[in-house]
């Protein structure tokens, strides 16, 4: 089944909103899981750089799990920073580790280092996956840690029709229909792998779920 990608960013306000407020309990948590499995090795602390927080989920959930880090998150959709921020407000604990940033990856500067580039959910959003990779190079370092998370695309519609019924079944409308969108507009396996070997990155990939892949490793 060929890709069919999806707009880029997520500006409407209720679709936002619904986004903000549904049950990411079950991937978010994996996410985390995965991560330190992948790194158990390593003394997470330091800079983070999370590329594409949406509104901010992950952000708060990997500041949990690793209280010697600061992080950094950018998001391309104003809107969904604007959530992140209120939510941070709730949160006084994190204020002096987190700071939300309104941007485009490729646009986005800075001088500080990274120990840590991760990301969720963003790759199967962008027109041009190039510019994730790119993004990873011009932001990394040789010392950079990547934990990248994504979607992965079905073989059919069929598949996707199944895979929205079991873990959208009861989500309003509209998160039905973007995760079924976004199902379409990811990446297989290989196409990742193809993007990896053009972005000259010694990462790993590898599936990790019946939807989701993860690319890892140091830059």
């Amino acid at each position: 089944m060929n890709r069919i990608p999806e707009p880029e960013l997520m500006v409407q306000p209720e679709q936002i909103e619904a986004y903000a407020k549904a049950d990411f309990e079950e991937p978010h948590s994996n996410f985390i899981k995965i991560f330190k499995e992948k790194f158990s090795d390593q003394n997470i602390q330091g800079m983070v750089l999370d590329l594409g927080c949406g509104p901010g989920d992950i952000t708060f959930r990997f500041a949990e799990a690793f209280p010697n880090t600061k992080i950094h998150a950018i998001d391309g959709s104003s809107e969904m920073i604007n959530y992140a921020n209120i939510f941070l407000s709730e949160k006084p604990n994190y204020q002096k580790r987190i700071q939300f940033v309104s941007s485009r990856i490729e646009e986005y500067e800075t001088d500080k280092n990274h120990d840590f580039i991760i990301s969720n959910s963003l790759l199967h959003h962008l027109p041009d996956p190039m510019v994730l990779w790119d993004s990873v190079n011009n932001l990394g370092f040789e010392t950079t840690k990547v934990f990248i998370m994504d979607l992965l695309r079905p073989e059919s519609l069929d598949e996707v029709r199944m895979l929205v019924e079991i873990y959208a079944k009861d989500e309003p409308d509209i998160l039905k229909r973007d995760f079924h969108r976004s199902l379409l507009s990811a990446f297989s396996l290989s196409e990742v792998e193809k993007q990896i070997e053009i972005a000259k990155l010694d990462l790993k990939v590898k599936q990790v779920s019946d939807r989701h892949l993860i690319v890892y490793g140091s830059i």
